[in-house]
């Protein structure tokens, strides 16, 4: 097991007491991931100050690329009503800080995040969003100058509190990383210019998110060094397993203690995207649910992620992207105040991100970066399943030679369980079996996933499945 020595957990957690060692009783509810549904404080949430504008920034950020819509349909309109509602119930438990994109929502987040914030004084929320250049269409400077244009006007607002380069670090079709942030950002001029709308008060703080190639990440932090140009915060992705096993889950990732230490040693303060990988460390196996539980009965497990990814002392704010009104209420509890994650807890907790790196899930995080696929394959529903399968352990082994009866009894419902449930999750001409390894898709995932290696993969362990003499009945 990877660790922290106490020094180093000090240095960056802070001093928390250290919690009693004894053994909670096990949580007794059904589904034992969730914690007491309780109304949250309205006084009691913890902000963080941004050194660079001395304003206090709530420690819950609402991520909205994950909005509410009106059924479960793929094409069912965003939900303005729920939006609404949500946003406001955010804004009067203390949350302030609303992060959106261009690229979000398919296009939509800015729009419906502008029409709920518009209700509010300008002075009760900040607002991060994006140049998301990601096309080329988009490279010149005069695209990239209207994709902010067109910020300031779907958001309504006279200037953006926290501008983001969005996702440095990927990769662009032949391009390799270095090539792509200079076609987005030297190339046409555009970082300069976004400079200048900072000067002008157009943007309060200018920064970058991160995903992919650290040699980047170090690029534009010693850029900051040698004062061509000052960031004002980054956005990374921390939790408690890309703490130490991100390059192990992906060799093309960074681990989150390397990012915070180079941001935390520069005063740079940390936005914290994906303290739950997309849901995945809220929808962890039972086995691992239970010991969480058994420490801390009354609480969720996806408090421990927030409760981690809100701790160190640099981290201005910690997103997440909130769909239901159930997880807004869990997240404001959780910070409000924040409870913070003692030496003890910390080591506890990597220990759990041992015994989830040793499932050896796929690294998704749902996050639709990849959609839509031009011939209309459900990219995240197929690694979804994957790994849900991984987690019930409903996953066949087809490399192991069963000789004992009860193996085959349980290699034969592990198949049943997997291939219905690949039918129910993904319609047929939209599973793996369609891709034609067109590679569209892998240069905008922000894990580096190879999709369409992962596509193949799946689609032959599907069809060695399916030649063992099982087919799906025709009503499922």
């Amino acid at each position: 097991m990877k660790e922290i020595s106490r020094r180093q957990f000090i240095k960056i957690f802070g001093g928390a007491t250290v919690a009693s060692s004894t053994l909670l009783v096990a949580c007794k509810k059904k589904d034992l991931s969730v914690g007491v549904d309780k109304e949250p404080p309205k006084d009691k949430m913890t902000y963080r100050v941004n050194p660079n504008t001395n304003e206090k920034v709530s420690l819950l950020g609402y991520g909205m690329m994950r909005l509410p819509k009106e059924s479960d349909k793929d094409d069912a309109p965003y939900d303005q009503e729920m939006i609404n509602r949500q946003v406001d119930y955010a804004i009067e438990h203390g949350v302030n800080y609303f992060d959106t994109s261009p690229a979000y929502c398919m296009g939509q987040s800015e729009t419906c995040t502008g029409i709920a914030l518009h209700r509010h004084p300008r002075d009760k929320y900040f607002v991060a969003t994006k140049m998301s250049n990601f096309s080329p269409e988009t490279w010149s400077k005069k695209a990239s100058m209207e994709m902010f244009e067109n910020s300031l006007k779907a958001l309504q607002v006279e200037w953006i509190d926290y501008l983001l380069l969005h996702a440095i670090g990927g990769d662009s079709r032949d391009m390799d990383s270095e090539e792509t942030f200079n076609a987005r950002f030297m190339d046409n001029g555009i970082l300069d210019w976004l400079v200048e709308q900072k000067n002008k008060g157009r943007i309060h703080n200018l920064g970058f998110s991160y995903h992919g190639d650290v040699e980047i990440f170090d690029m534009l932090l010693r850029w900051h060094d040698e004062g061509k140009y000052h960031w004002d915060f980054v956005q990374i992705e921390l939790n408690y397993l890309d703490w130490n096993w991100a390059d192990e889950i992906n060799d093309r990732n960074t681990d989150a203690s390397y990012l915070y230490a180079e941001l935390e040693k520069r005063g740079i303060p940390a936005v914290i995207m994906e303290p739950l990988l997309g849901g995945r460390l809220a929808n962890v196996p039972d086995p691992i649910v239970r010991k969480m539980k058994k420490r801390k009965p009354d609480s969720s497990v996806a408090s421990w992620a927030f409760r981690y990814a809100g701790t160190p002392k640099g981290v201005l704010t910690a997103l997440s992207g909130m769909t239901y009104m159930e997880h807004l209420r869990d997240n404001i509890n959780t910070f409000a105040p924040l409870e913070p994650i003692t030496e003890e807890e910390n080591a506890f907790l990597m220990e759990i991100a041992e015994d989830i790196y040793n499932l050896k899930t796929i690294p998704c995080n749902e996050c639709n970066y990849c959609m839509p696929c031009p011939y209309g394959i459900n990219i995240p529903a197929i690694l979804s399943h994957y790994n849900k399968c991984i987690k019930e352990g409903n996953l066949p082994n087809i490399e192991k030679e069963e000789k004992d009866t009860e193996d085959q009894k349980e290699f034969r419902r592990q198949r049943r369980a997997f291939l219905i449930g690949y039918d129910r999750s993904v319609p047929r001409l939209r599973q793996a079996s369609h891709c034609i390894q067109c590679g569209q898709c892998s240069p905008h995932c922000p894990q580096r996933i190879d999709i369409p290696r992962e596509m193949r993969r799946i689609d032959e362990f599907v069809e060695t499945l399916k030649r063992d003499g099982f087919t799906v009945p025709a009503e499922q």
